[in-house]
């Protein structure tokens, strides 16, 4: 038994964090921003960046180019639909998206939702946390490990805690400057 066979797990906690709070509008142009976006094309629904090409154009404004034409109604209808906040603007070639400035009251909320995304975080790590001090104590009473081994193999996963949760602490600290950053 080894500390370092739940890495994968607790990397997909920090990969899940990374990906969810990408969405978080800052008022600054992300991609990222449209990958939850699904968009009904040829009888099912895909995420936008399936269906044509996405680009920066500068710091606040994104452009959708779909490789179909015909999906460029569809396209926006996505976006609209999405709740992201943004109004897309069709020129019949393709759809711009310029991002809003953010007042004051919504730079709270946004730190309120990031807030609660990174608690969703730790408690994914404390979730892996405990199922490998579960494994570690069934492990010392099957007598395949030392009781010394479980109390060393314990320290060591509150190290390995201790070093995500700072991850997931540095990786808060700087969206939230993100966000409040005008």
């Amino acid at each position: 038994m080894n500390v370092q066979d739940f890495q994968p797990e607790f990397k997909k906690a920090i990969e899940f964090l990374k990906t969810d709070i990408a969405q978080l509008r800052t008022g600054r142009a992300t991609s990222a921003m449209l990958d939850s976006i699904t968009v009904e094309a040829y009888g099912s629904y895909q995420p936008v960046k399936a269906v044509g090409t996405i680009m920066l154009a500068d710091a606040k404004t994104i452009t959708i180019e779909p490789w179909d034409k015909g999906l460029l109604a569809a396209v926006e209808k996505g976006i609209r639909d999405s709740g992201l906040g943004i109004n897309p603007v069709n020129d019949g070639k393709l759809i711009r998206l310029s991002m809003p400035e953010l007042t004051s009251e919504r730079r709270v909320e946004l730190i309120k939702v990031l807030h609660q995304k990174l608690e969703q975080a730790r408690i994914a790590v404390r979730k892996v946390r405990e199922e490998a001090r579960e494994l570690i104590g069934e492990a010392e009473k099957e007598k395949s490990i030392t009781e010394d081994d479980k109390f060393n193999l314990q320290a060591e996963l509150e190290t390995v805690v201790k070093e995500y949760n700072d991850e997931i602490k540095m990786i808060g600290e700087q969206k939230e400057k993100d966000i409040t950053t005008i």
